[in-house]
């Protein structure tokens, strides 16, 4: 296998098509990228704006360029020497009619040859939750028409825009086109599925979902006639050469994630790089018997943190968030509250249903037991899943199952109730589907609870709110980062390292600044006071309490913070203010305190949406100028941590994803904002060669940091891919400020030098501190290390001995890549 020595992720749609992308590859191979990474490319629903809602797996999309155009893009990568890995979608499809597969189901219900092809339980038509109020109401209202199909002629209902099929015996006999309601009423209910209000869906879905989204249905890929059928396309254009790797969206998703794999392996063969999408918790690694390479790098993120947040700072931020806002402050008891809405309420369906298999294995059981002990149970697991299959469990497996259902049953009083729903999930499971939907099910649980809740309830440290990240367990610093790479190294070495997605919560840099707030907390603290005293015209009393709340008001400050513009003489531009009041309102709704999707109050919503569009739109003089003058010296540290989390990615296990446009910087917030369109004319036009760090802007600055590591990486591909990784550490007054390791391979090796916690370290006008911070700080190298070497952003020879003097490595540069030379 030949392994990427980094990916580009590219998102298509938006703008982007194939052949723009095409474009970019001389940026791509002069930046020095080995693989486009791209998202997928399937033929979606009209109008989709990430491709995840396939409605045919075996066309490349024409509102990208189709065919034509994805080989033009292959011919160009092939010309420059980079390969592609290509994000696919096995766990779901788009449940619409212009997916054929589920319009013919529609049609003809379990006859139809992709009957099987969806997970549905034919115990009951299927459930359509695409009315906006109840059937009886839309029939009443005149939502509900009969007419024909202009192109087939054939008599079809239709709802707004959306136009389903009949069953074709269902309207034999009838002339012309009924209007009225009763004929209407008949016909839907002569149908394979019937319609209802789509708020019904939480607690009643005949079929299995993406999360919540009834947009996307749940695919039986474990069929093996559905996995050849999803995979014709993707498979030959492996086998044609055209598609290197691939990535698996929602891994967790499949009824059998390690069987899929297995097939995907069988069928793409050992050279294909393949990469799953799962979430590690803390403690958790991939299953080793798994045919990947590793994951897309969540967990790399979490990684980095632990040495850019101070411990102690976190600590103190914590007891002033939790002043002002004590039911949100204490995550541990937040994560059990947002677990439980889950249960009961978000995914209330899919519990009933669990607790219906349990029964008929267990009717000896009363069923309201039954249902506690599968609540607490999905509420206690600490992972996304196990992997339980055919009444065969990993070992670890077994074990993080019994001490689960040891800590479900101290919020229990009936044992007998979790050790029969234990044993449901467990080894000796008597019923596969009750193990296999469980195992479904306690994924999206997990994610929806704390990334899709918890991370905008509990706003203390809003950096440590991201995507794989554990934000109730203490940052752990250099040390622990050093542990968490050594692991890396043994476990997933050729996994993606990740610090920006098409799903974080923010982007790298805004998180990076925001890092710096645990360096100084009281500064926070008393800077969201002032504020919230200078903007206290913008809050307005409702009927449930003041809005914003005041930890939302902690919060808007926090996302502010990490997207302010670095030229503090001008404010923000009306775009940027338009996208900090949308996030303001997305924010609130996933907090699902005062609001939320599904039960919106507007008159909060509108408050809410005023505050932020208030602090946001540089009217009001005061707090602007007190807001910019308490963040200043975040930026400088901001942009510090930004170039140090850069080079410790390029150098470090695993394989750098650099997400597009996150070369240059990147302050998005949280998507639809993070898939912007991004200017390949202003990236190209910042890659120049020359010029010293004080001389370049941020943006150039960090790019040609990511420039000299990819090139790096290119040059030594064996030592990146296979060499071990060696903490080293700094000695002196200085020494908690600098992380540092070493890759080594048969005598071959690099050297990572990198800053961390400078916030009010960092020169004026400059990115890095001086000598005379630095003073006595310097690493000793082991003899492994010791030679000719040259540090790559300045282009020096360093001294071959065995110190490493920071204040001359650091002292007039952010970072130090180091290569040993002849």
């Amino acid at each position: 296998m030949k392994l990427p020595t980094s990916t580009y992720r590219i998102q298509f749609r938006n703008g982007m098509t194939l052949d723009r992308a095409t474009e970019w590859v001389p940026y791509l191979k002069r930046l020095g990228i080995s693989h486009l990474y791209a998202s997928p490319i399937f033929t979606a629903t009209s109008g989709s704006t990430h491709g995840y809602d396939v409605t045919d797996f075996n066309e490349i999309d024409p509102a990208i360029g189709g065919m034509d155009g994805f080989q033009r893009l292959c011919a160009a990568l092939k010309d420059a020497g980079l390969g592609m890995i290509l994000d696919i979608v096995p766990n779901h499809m788009a449940a619409s009619v212009e997916n054929a597969w589920w319009a013919d189901m529609l049609k003809h219900g379990q006859k139809s040859r992709y009957a099987s092809y969806f997970d549905i339980d034919w115990n009951e038509r299927v459930t359509l939750p695409i009315l906006g109020k109840p059937f009886d109401n839309a029939l009443a209202d005149g939502d509900l028409r009969l007419q024909r199909d202009p192109q087939s002629g054939e008599l079809v209902i239709s709802y707004l825009e959306t136009t389903l099929p009949l069953e074709p015996q269902s309207t034999g006999g009838i002339v012309g086109i009924p209007s009225d309601t009763a004929s209407i009423s008949r016909l839907h209910d002569l149908q394979h599925w019937r319609l209802t209000h789509w708020k019904e869906a939480a607690k009643h879905l005949s079929y299995r979902r993406f999360f919540e989204v009834t947009g996307l249905v749940g695919l039986r890929v474990e069929d093996e006639a559905v996995f050849a059928d999803c995979h014709r396309l993707v498979l030959d254009l492996v086998r044609s050469g055209d598609v290197d790797g691939l990535r698996i969206d929602h891994i967790d998703g499949l009824a059998d994630p390690a069987a899929y794999l297995d097939r995907l392996r069988a069928e793409t063969g050992p050279e294909t790089f393949i990469v799953v999408e799962k979430i590690l918790g803390r403690g958790e690694s991939l299953p080793e018997n798994w045919p990947v390479e590793g994951t897309t790098g969540y967990e790399f993120i979490a990684a980095l943190s632990a040495i850019y947040i101070d411990g102690d700072g976190l600590r103190d931020l914590g007891a002033a968030y939790g002043a002002i806002s004590p039911e949100t402050a204490d995550f541990a008891a937040g994560l059990r509250a947002a677990k439980k809405r889950m249960v009961e309420r978000n995914f209330e369906g899919e519990v009933s249903r669990l607790v219906r298999l349990a029964g008929i294995t267990r009717p000896e059981v009363e069923g309201s037991k039954l249902a506690a002990a599968i609540q607490e149970l999905l509420i206690a697991f600490p992972v996304y899943r196990t992997y339980g299959r055919a009444r065969e469990m990993q070992a670890t497996d077994s074990r993080l199952l019994s001490e689960i259902a040891s800590k479900a049953g101290d919020k229990l009083s009936d044992r007998e109730a979790l050790d029969a729903v234990a044993r449901l999930v467990g080894n000796a499971s008597p019923s596969e589907e009750f193990q296999r939907r469980f195992q479904q099910l306690s994924g999206p649980i997990m994610a929806k609870a704390m990334e899709d809740t918890l991370f905008y309830r509990h706003n203390r440290l809003l950096a440590a709110n991201e995507v794989g990240g554990e934000p109730g367990e203490p940052p752990g610093g250099i040390n622990a980062f050093h542990q968490l790479m050594q692991e890396r190294a043994e476990l997933q070495p050729h996994g993606l390292s990740a610090t920006s997605t098409h799903d974080t919560k923010r982007g790298e840099d805004a998180r990076a600044r925001l890092y710096a707030l645990s360096e100084d907390p009281g500064m926070w603290s008393s800077g969201v006071a002032r504020w919230r005293q200078m903007n206290r015209d913008q809050v307005v009393e409702l009927h449930a309490g003041v809005a914003p709340a005041p930890d939302v008001e902690w919060m808007l400050y926090q996302a502010l913070a990490g997207v302010w513009p670095d030229d503090l003489c001008q404010g923000l531009d009306q775009g940027l203010s338009n996208r900090f009041v949308d996030y303001a309102e997305k924010a609130v709704r996933e907090a699902k305190l005062r609001t939320s999707w599904d039960e919106p109050d507007p008159d909060y919503e509108d408050a809410v949406r005023a505050y932020a569009a208030a602090i946001s739109s540089f009217a009001r003089l005061a707090f602007e100028t007190d807001f910019s003058k308490v963040l200043k010296p975040l930026v400088a540290a901001g942009y510090v941590n930004s170039l140090s989390q850069t080079a410790i990615k390029l150098t470090a296990p695993g394989i750098p994803d650099i997400y597009q446009g996150a070369e240059a910087l990147d302050f998005s917030l949280v998507d639809p904002d993070n898939r912007r369109p991004v200017d390949l004319t202003v990236l190209s036009a910042m890659l120049v060669d020359g010029g010293s760090a004080s001389q370049l802007t941020a943006a150039a600055l960090k790019q040609r940091v990511v420039e000299i590591g990819l090139h790096l990486r290119n040059r030594r591909p064996a030592l990146f891919a296979n060499g071990r990784y060696l903490p080293l550490m700094a000695t002196g007054s200085r020494k908690q400020h600098a992380v540092a390791f070493a890759r080594v391979l048969n005598g071959d090796y690099t050297i990572t030098v990198a800053p961390r916690l400078m916030l009010r370290r960092v020169d004026p006008g400059t990115r890095f501190a001086g000598p005379e911070f630095w003073a006595d700080t310097h690493i000793v190298l082991p003899e492994l290390l010791q030679g000719r070497k040259c540090e790559l952003l300045t282009g020096r020879i360093l001294d071959p001995g065995g110190i490493l003097p920071l204040a001359e490595l650091l002292g007039g540069q952010p970072v130090a890549l180091i290569e040993s030379c002849a």
